[in-house]
């Protein structure tokens, strides 16, 4: 704010909030707004931006200043949900009460103008990126039409990303032409080729089911949007490493309305020249097994941690839906000392955030991580989307409920990076597990959460549950090669290798062109020291797809091994 342009010491006062505010000068809008709308409103506010209309000029504001004055004096805009005296963020843009008298001295005593040529900079209105012109934009080529009613859908878009070589990026920064379809969207990096073989299989833009393991979010990063966040540059000593021929793959998370809408969605990448000196990680607090009553006015859910490692946060993100109340985030230092990592005392749905410190927060190791959402199901929350208020459990539509707060961390010592790692690991299988099984237990015929939920069984080394649920997913595919692949490769640890041999048999049959089902075939048939046959499986598969070392080194094996028996 240009606080040089409040002076005290004239007649004229204005009585706000029980603090009285003097002017030597009438306010203006170009010395005046226009610097607190540069810095609190313009984000959103411009065109392409998430808001239904701009404020960049002083047509736009004079026009709509009762509207702006009253959204400013409620407090909803502009939209900051952290309470002040918890903890300290950078950006934030919580208006004082003398910046909001500002804007009320402004229109009662005119709305005038003032020097137009001595506005301050606002955000460009061409092109609409926040952050300045990316150096890399990657634009999904065709919108996808979103049928109108039905459902909430899960689909994911395969990106290239048009860049060659080893790349350090420093920001990134999501748009969509549509943001009041996309509910939010994540984002993961693949450097292989297979999410695009799956999404060319899908006549539309994107497909719908398992995103393949090779896609990975940036070691320390969440790449998530969700209505109302905006983008930050981070520190270039902490940029994440992008490998050239890569494929951006959004998992949008698309809400119906009662038309047929489209979306388009671009993402920009910014570069750093150097690569990071430091490596963060994502602590996640969640609940997956959210089950909250009909009528229940404050319904606590509550997750910790206990962190390994000295280390500091840098960045914290909540997540929940319609329903939440209240979201706490505490550290329980080993002294006994407790400090707040984050506290919104009203959360609203439509405004979440990546919240980033203005400094470090020390966190030794043993300190306890904690998370506290409370949720109002009952009649009286006017945000209660039901009515009657009906029971509600976790799930990722937004009819159901989430609960969740992600913290980015930097161990002081690089080599504790990978304590860090695998404890967290260990922390959220169970969870993960938890939480599919709840999601499967409301929606037993979606083929691809009993494909993630048989991968994760199959990360805890429960194959019995692996071979159980990619079962379940071929009988709801049956038609589907990988659907057999899949269930076929889980009997392999389990030995049950003749009902194995026959899935294989079945996927290649339903698609000769499938290389997948020639090695689990040569993998069976390997097993069974049927070398000759498992060598013209394992040369089938990789005359389809060269680039399968795996597929090499097994055809390798099983030709040494035969020539040792001549």
């Amino acid at each position: 704010m240009n606080t040089g342009s409040i002076v005290a010491m004239t007649a004229l006062a204005l009585a706000f909030g029980g603090a009285t505010a003097t002017y030597a000068e009438e306010l203006t809008f170009a010395r005046d707004v226009a610097p607190l709308i540069a810095a609190h409103c313009a984000a959103c506010h411009r065109p392409g931006g998430a808001a239904p209309f701009s404020l960049l000029t002083y047509p736009d504001v004079k026009g709509r200043s009762r509207q702006v004055i009253a959204a400013v004096k409620r407090r909803t805009m502009p939209p900051w949900k952290p309470e002040p005296g918890y903890a300290q963020f950078s950006d934030e843009r919580r208006l004082t009460d003398e910046q909001i008298a500002v804007f009320e001295h402004w229109l009662e005593s005119g709305a005038r103008a003032g020097d137009l040529a001595a506005l301050p900079p606002m955000p460009s209105a061409d092109d609409g990126w926040q952050l300045g012109r990316p150096d890399v934009v990657i634009t999904l080529p065709v919108p996808y039409r979103v049928p109108a009613g039905g459902r909430d859908r899960l689909r994911n878009f395969v990106m290239p990303i048009p860049t060659s070589g080893r790349r350090y990026v420093t920001a990134w920064e999501f748009r969509t032409t549509n943001p009041q379809v996309i509910h939010h969207a994540t984002m993961v990096i693949d450097p292989t080729r297979a999410s695009r073989r799956l999404d060319e299989q899908d006549a539309e833009p994107g497909y719908e089911g398992l995103v393949p393991m090779s896609a990975q979010n940036p070691a320390g990063y969440f790449l998530g949007w969700t209505p109302g966040q905006t983008p930050h540059a981070g520190d270039a000593d902490m940029a994440w490493t992008l490998e050239g021929d890569s494929d951006l793959v959004v998992m949008a998370h698309l809400r119906p309305t009662d038309r047929t809408e489209t979306v388009q969605m671009s993402v920009g990448l910014y570069f750093g020249s150097t690569p990071p000196l430091r490596m963060p990680a994502i602590i996640r607090l969640n609940r997956q097994d959210i089950d909250i009553p009909a009528g229940a006015h404050a319904h606590t859910i509550t997750d910790s941690y206990v962190l390994p490692v000295d280390a500091d946060a840098y960045t914290i993100q909540p997540h929940a839906h319609t329903l939440a109340r209240q979201v706490k985030g505490l550290a329980e230092l080993p002294d006994g000392t407790t400090r707040w990592l984050i506290f919104i005392g009203a959360w609203d749905f439509h405004w979440q955030d990546t919240y980033r410190y203005t400094s470090p927060v020390a966190l030794p190791a043993g300190t306890r991580l904690s998370m506290e959402y409370t949720y109002d199901n009952s009649d009286d929350n006017p945000r209660n989307p039901n009515r009657p208020a009906r029971r509600i459990t976790y799930g990722q539509r937004t009819s159901d409920e989430m609960g969740e707060l992600w913290i980015q961390v930097v161990p002081r010592r690089g080599a504790d990076l990978a304590v860090l790692t695998r404890s967290l690991a260990a922390k959220l299988l169970p969870q993960n597990i938890s939480g599919y099984e709840m999601l499967i237990r409301t929606d037993p015929d979606n083929a691809a959460l009993h494909d993630d939920l048989a991968l994760l069984y199959a990360q805890s080394g429960n194959l019995e549950k692996t071979a159980e649920h990619f079962g379940e997913s071929l009988r709801l595919k049956p038609g589907a090669a990988a659907a057999h692949y899949n269930f076929g490769n889980s009997l392999i640890p389990l030995r049950r290798l003749e009902e194995a041999e026959r899935q294989f048999r079945i996927a290649v049959a339903l698609d000769p062109e499938y290389p997948p089902g020639y090695y689990g075939l040569g993998l069976v048939l390997h097993a069974q020291d049927r070398l000759d046959e498992a060598i013209a499986s394992y040369t089938r598969a990789l005359r389809l797809r060269p680039d399968w070392p795996e597929a090499r080194m097994k055809l390798a094996a099983a030709r040494s091994r035969s020539r040792a028996r001549q």
